[in-house]
């Protein structure tokens, strides 16, 4: 069977309102304004999703589940990533990006006075906690971790096979440079308060996060400079995703009805030009339009009202020759 093209083929699917718009335990389809698909080959079954509740999730707030179903209408050879999607998110505010310690991240033991006080340190207003223990990693960017969590695909009903992807390789490389084991040991430091969920108890010597180890983490804490963005959770690197219909089960951990943000899963191939992104290539054509608009206009004004030509007689260095 022949395998796509090398035109970039993606889905997209919005399930923000999963909690609340699709059927609890059964499937129903999702409605048509929440997906765009973009394949060589039409797809066939509309999307599907269905909302669950994990028995083994304790706080009711994060218990919810939201199942997506799709179909991948024909074999797309890799690499295939798995993204998700922010929209009306900004973490481009400048609070917000400066609210991160450099040497925690490096794994040094930064004092408090460092991570409350020196210029491009400066954690506040998350740097310590109300006894003043220092809250590791400190700052606004670690302490809203996107945290919704995401299985690889699995086939439904024997269509197709399981697609198995895993998250390794999916920060960037110099990243094994700039993130660090921590030197603090467990009663120097305590996690951000939104991690409360996932240390109840708060740090222990077993527990405190290796940092150099977490990709998802390390993603994050590069701030998005546009209120929609997308960062990658999962990759396959060699395996044809085979025809059929696909499952993937998202985990609602992070909210955003709150802020009236939006959350996608998106599933993207590459190109040799990269991945699907207009905005720059929108940015050009307006600059470029601009720039030969201002070009067209300063002619014009050229042609019509040009520039009287100076008399280089009365030039200084002249007249002192005619003298």
């Amino acid at each position: 069977m022949l395998l796509a093209s090398s035109r970039i083929e993606d889905l997209t699917i919005e399930y923000t309102q999963c909690e609340v718009s699709a059927p609890t335990g059964v499937f129903g389809e999702i409605p048509a304004e929440y997906y765009t698909f973009n394949f060589n080959t039409p797809s066939t079954v509309k999307p599907q999703w269905m909302y669950t509740v994990d028995p083994n999730e304790s706080d009711p707030a994060e218990a919810g589940q939201c199942h997506v179903q799709f179909e991948i209408p024909q074999n797309i050879k890799p690499p295939i990533y798995y993204f998700y999607r922010l929209k009306d998110f900004y973490a481009n505010h400048r609070r917000f990006v400066k609210s991160f310690s450099e040497d925690q991240l490096n794994g040094k033991d930064a004092s408090e006075n460092t991570i409350k006080n020196t210029i491009g340190q400066n954690c506040q207003p998350l740097s310590t906690d109300e006894n003043g223990t220092k809250i590791y990693p400190c700052g606004l960017i670690a302490n809203s971790l996107f945290n919704d969590t995401f299985t690889p695909l699995q086939a439904v009903n024997g269509s197709g096979t399981d697609y198995l992807m895993t998250n390794k390789g999916i920060s960037w490389s110099k990243d094994k440079d700039r993130f660090k084991k921590t030197v603090y040991n467990a009663s120097q430091i305590v996690p951000p308060p939104n991690w409360v969920k996932r240390f109840p108890q708060g740090y222990n010597d077993t527990n405190i996060p290796d940092i150099s180890e977490w990709p998802e983490f390390q993603n994050w804490m590069h701030p998005a400079g546009l209120p929609d963005f997308s960062k990658i959770i999962l990759r396959n690197d060699g395996d044809v995703l085979q025809k059929g219909v696909y499952e993937t089960v998202v985990g609602l951990h992070w909210p955003v009805r709150g802020f009236s943000g939006h959350k996608y899963i998106y599933i993207s191939t590459r190109s040799v030009i990269g991945g699907r992104n207009p905005f720059l290539g929108i940015s050009w054509v307006v600059v470029g339009g601009l720039c030969l608009v201002l070009s067209l206009a300063f002619m014009i004004v050229s042609l019509l009202k040009p520039r009287k030509v100076g008399d280089s007689s009365l030039l200084s260095w002249n007249k002192e020759k005619v003298n």
